[in-house]
């Protein structure tokens, strides 16, 4: 079992199969592992929270976590087999991201106290004195959040960044496919107007296509129809250029459910969305560490995904 055998999908408690998908692995981690009373796990809260859901190269269900309206961190578990893998730091750094980009000045959790440890290194500060919750030792924690005009512009070189407006994403987006040389992965659960659309943006993607040796850019597109109907101007770019640049859509319910965004590159750099609608996320320029469960996770969807029927009359 390798690092990189997991992603991280937004999860919609109103979805069936999701919500007890949910249950389980708390009921497995919090009331069979560590004895928490199934009345205190099931605290009410869930149907106005929003989920993470984490799940192994197969589909299943391994680790989760929560946002609740009171802007807190909850309901963190992770599976025994698959902790200290990087599953538990990648659904937190996603909750974290998604309460900045809601504009919350600072984040709370309630972490166990042999997990303080692990929140630390991500950046949170104790605050009060310690407590006990459903027999366990617990320990309030916080993190601040600076406003998106605090949020530097520039990708940096290492670690991630959370792009706050329209023009920052687009900006990372720039840098990195002026980054790549002749590879690039792309995860369009949607394709807007704005997005690899920009003279820019098509010069460095037609650059990358005529590259040479093995220039290759894949791209996983959901609904290939509406980007037609839009004359989208990435689809004339893979209309000259169909050998370079290929494109499948993805068919299985799994797969179609998972509505993040991301770019990848060949030289270690990536930008994640969470919600493809919004500009919010995070990215690096060289960090192969942070890229890898996105690139396994696109590796095995492009698998499964079917050539696109929608552009094989053009010859895509």
């Amino acid at each position: 079992m390798k690092l990189q055998d997991f992603h991280i999908e937004i999860a919609d408690w109103s979805n069936p199969d999701q919500q007890t998908a949910l249950l389980d692995l708390r009921e497995t981690v919090f009331i069979h592992e560590q004895g928490v009373p199934e009345q205190r796990e099931r605290d009410g809260l869930d149907v106005d929270c929003w989920h993470l859901l984490a799940r192994d190269e197969h589909g299943q269900p391994i680790g989760c976590g929560r946002l609740t309206p009171q802007h807190k961190i909850g309901r963190m578990a992770v599976l025994r087999d698959w902790r200290g893998r990087g599953v538990g730091q990648a659904l937190l750094r996603e909750m974290i991201s998604r309460a900045r980009s809601q504009g919350w000045p600072e984040v709370k959790l309630d972490a166990q106290v042999s997990a303080q440890g692990f929140y630390e290194r991500e950046g949170f500060a104790a605050f009060g004195e310690t407590f006990e919750d459903a027999g366990l030792p617990h320990q309030a924690m916080r993190l601040a959040l600076p406003a998106a005009d605090d949020v530097p512009a520039a990708l940096p070189d290492i670690g991630t960044l959370a792009a706050g407006t329209r023009g920052e994403t687009a900006a990372t987006r720039l840098q990195l496919l002026a980054d790549a040389r002749h590879r690039l992965d792309i995860h369009l659960p949607l394709l807007g107007s704005d997005a690899y659309a920009s003279p820019d943006e098509l010069a460095e993607l037609r650059r990358i296509a005529i590259s040479g040796r093995g220039a290759q850019i894949r791209i996983l597109l959901h609904d290939p129809a509406a980007a037609l109907r839009g004359d989208h101007r990435l689809i004339a770019l893979a209309q000259r250029l169909p050998s370079a640049i290929q494109i499948r859509t993805p068919v299985d319910e799994v797969d179609l459910a998972y509505l993040a965004s991301y770019l990848l590159n060949d030289a270690g750099g990536y930008l994640f969305l969470p919600e493809a609608a919004r500009p919010q996320g995070r990215a690096a320029r060289h960090d192969r560490a942070s890229q890898a469960p996105l690139q396994q996770h696109f590796d095995e969807v492009w698998e499964r995904a079917e050539r696109a029927s929608e552009l094989q009359a053009l010859n895509i």
